[in-house]
């Protein structure tokens, strides 16, 4: 029988990530023994080492890892923090009983993404699955002149690491300052936390999806890269072919057709995977 769980990693679109924080090394030993390849639709493990690595590498996480000081700031940057702040009122909440509020602000948000990566939505089943929710803590934004809930965030938390996992907002109320606010009330309620060497994570290099949000923490909250090397292992069934795509891959990457996005995105990584291993082999 094959073996689902494989405890310090967790499955997602195909592959096997550390569920760790990404400063931690996982323990490589069911990849190594082969246990992972048994796991249904599994093509690759994909984890990081040497974090914060000394020079600039293809691979990176982007983090706070200290107070945020909002007099740094451009006098720009400022007014925009400051005018979410004076539009919203951000405090966390109960999820459960903002369900309804909650599906139509993730709604409205994947409205706005390409059709490609849109995820279907279904009411009910969002609602059931708030239920299992196992966030530390969830924030809720909302909008002072009518007190309609109009964005929420979602943050795990692991020890010293906080993974800002999920913020969504309804399109048409960002240009108040919506996501200023959230992220400016996260960060003051984590002061402390940001002080004593904790760090709030917003995920690493993205491949596949198009946002800009990791820029605007960089630009207007000064979250910065921390470098890493990446580390892929295939599935030994898909191994050749991924080899033989990679050879292949100025071709792929010149077809414009949405169906190859993931294959794309794929030989991308790889790409950045050979680079991270001459990096480790200069040192």
């Amino acid at each position: 029988m094959a073996k689902v769980n494989i405890e310090g990693w967790k499955y997602y679109n195909h592959a096997m990530i550390p569920s760790t924080a990404p400063h931690i090394v996982p323990d490589l030993t069911e990849i190594n023994n082969g246990n992972v390849w048994k796991i249904p639709g599994v093509l690759l493990a994909r984890y990081t080492t040497d974090w914060n690595y000394n020079k600039e590498t293809s691979w990176w996480y982007i983090v706070k890892d200290e107070p945020f000081d909002i007099s740094k700031l451009k006098a720009k940057r400022r007014y925009e923090i400051n005018k979410g702040k004076k539009n919203f009122i951000v405090k966390e909440i109960d999820p459960k009983l903002y369900a309804d509020d909650l599906f139509e602000i993730a709604y409205q948000a994947y409205k706005t993404y390409p059709k490609y990566y849109r995820p279907d939505l279904s009411k009910e089943q969002f609602c059931r699955n708030i239920d299992t929710w196992n966030f530390y803590k969830v924030y809720g934004a909302f909008y002072k002149e009518d007190n309609k809930l109009s964005g929420y965030a979602c943050l795990k938390k692991d020890g010293k690491y906080i993974d800002f996992c999920v913020m969504k907002s309804i399109p048409n109320m960002e240009k108040h300052g919506l996501n200023a606010a959230m992220v400016d009330k996260i960060l003051l309620d984590h002061e402390d936390f940001l002080t004593n060497y904790g760090y709030i994570c917003d995920g690493s290099r993205s491949v596949f999806h198009e946002t800009a949000f990791q820029d605007y923490l960089e630009k207007y909250f000064e979250f910065r890269k921390v470098y890493c090397l990446l580390h892929i292992q295939y599935n030994p069934k898909y191994k050749i072919i991924i080899q033989v795509a990679y050879y292949f891959r100025k071709i792929f990457l010149s077809i414009d057709n949405i169906r190859l996005n993931k294959v794309k995105a794929l030989l991308k990584m790889e790409e950045i995977n050979r680079n991270c291993k001459r990096n480790g082999s200069n040192e």
